[in-house]
């Protein structure tokens, strides 16, 4: 589970690197309340990133721990 801080970070890491806009960010957040399944799959599921991306999100989120 996300706090509040990584949270925020990560969404601002998806508008800046990735150019994910709000509404896509926002449909997988919506989701992400209803299915225990982490927003990088989620995002990468309804075809928002590709499979580079979610290899970066990974990778950020790697160095974040």
């Amino acid at each position: 589970m996300f706090n509040y801080r990584r949270d925020r970070k990560f969404i601002v890491f998806l508008q800046n690197e990735l150019e994910l806009s709000n509404s896509d960010i926002a449909v997988a957040l919506r989701h992400r309340e209803c299915d225990s399944a982490r927003l990088p799959m989620l995002l990468w599921q309804y075809g928002l990133i590709d499979l580079e991306q979610l290899e970066r999100i990974f990778d950020w989120l790697e160095k974040q721990v």
